[in-house]
């Protein structure tokens, strides 16, 4: 594989985890940044240089162990016997996610369209499975198409809000200085949250392409890619007033800006939650295919129906508790991979 084309690709499936249901619709970027005005661009930033700088420090550290899962890199990082608490958490984490992308599809059927939820959740189930079942080269295709598309429609919203006369007022807005530390924190949670995520994808992609400089240059691109994704939708989300009224803020600035590539956009975003829920359940599936022998669709199925009973939830409720928790937690596994390398070296 070229190496290039490789880092693309590798790239693509890193942003594509990354960017699910709450990113997509832009509800998990106004609660971790957006609603704390200048502010949440420094945390951005802060946030966009974890992703870069630990994304690939991920990735390196499966290849040097030959991880085959995020299993073997966490009882690597933590133990064995911590290690196994982690994977279990890793294991519910991931089940919580994907029922967050569930519910957050649902929301888009019915917030956006008027159209019934169990339909939503019906179709992403049988689609989810299908791309399952072509395993890694399923994910690579799925996120190679969805992911430049969305970079592209993310750019035209972005210049078409720099017009928008209450934009800079938003932007550049400071709220009390209490929120400094608040937003600090939110840059450290949701990189460390997302980053422990995808390393369910992540790890095994390393392992089985087992190129450092490929690997290193997806990591870097991934990385850069989703600053400037979440940079740009930062802008866009602070044309809107009332921004924690809305569970898909996107979508509402869509339809009162661009109502011609209205319902383009929410196909983007449905892609986007899909990328990042198929993303999360092969990793799942990988895990949990190391304690039980049975046939990976009969995986799928046990999976899905617990996502499925998980996002009978309201969505903006679900993301709201789940995601900051997740994030604090992680920032744990984080801590490690950072200071590991530097305990052995001594």
């Amino acid at each position: 594989m070229n190496k290039w084309t490789g880092a693309l690709q590798i790239a693509a499936v890193y942003v594509g985890t990354v960017i699910g249901a709450g990113f997509a619709t832009g509800k998990e970027i106004v609660e971790f940044f957006t609603q704390y005005g200048l502010y949440g661009l420094v945390s951005i930033l802060i946030a966009g240089y974890l992703f870069i700088f630990f994304g690939m420090k991920v990735m390196i550290k499966s290849i040097d162990i030959q991880a085959a899962s995020f299993m073997d890199l966490n009882n690597d990082l933590f133990g064995q016997h911590l290690g196994k608490v982690m994977n279990i958490f890793m294991t519910l984490m991931l089940v919580g996610v994907c029922g967050v992308m569930l519910s957050g599809a649902e929301a888009l059927f019915s917030e956006q369209l008027g159209w019934d939820r169990a339909f939503g959740s019906v179709m992403t189930i049988i689609l989810c499975l299908a791309v399952l079942w072509g395993g890694v080269k399923g994910l690579f295709a799925v996120n190679t198409f969805v992911v430049p598309i969305l970079i592209l429609f993310n750019f035209l919203l972005m210049f078409h809000s720099l017009s928008d006369p209450s934009l800079w007022v938003n932007l550049l807005y400071v709220p009390d200085f209490s929120n400094v530390w608040k937003s600090i924190g939110s840059a450290f949670s949701y990189a460390a949250f997302n980053l422990t995520l995808a390393q369910a994808v992540l790890v095994p992609i390393a392992t089985e392409i087992n190129d450092k400089t490929m690997i290193k240059l997806g990591g870097f691109i991934g990385g850069l890619l989703l600053t400037i994704i979440l940079i740009s939708s930062h802008i866009i989300l602070s044309t809107l007033p009332n921004l924690l009224a809305y569970d898909i803020p996107m979508a509402t600035i869509v339809k009162n800006s661009i109502s011609g590539i209205y319902f383009i956009y929410l196909f983007i975003i449905y892609g986007e939650i899909f990328t990042s829920l198929i993303g999360n359940m092969y990793g799942i599936e990988r895990q949990i295919s190391y304690f039980v022998h049975f046939k990976q669709i009969w995986i799928h199925i046990v999976v899905i129906f617990v996502v499925y009973m998980i996002g009978r939830m309201e969505y903006g409720q679900l993301l709201g508790l789940l995601y900051p928790l997740f994030g604090y937690i992680s920032l744990i596994f984080l801590l490690l991979l950072w200071i590991k390398p530097l305990i052995e070296k001594k």
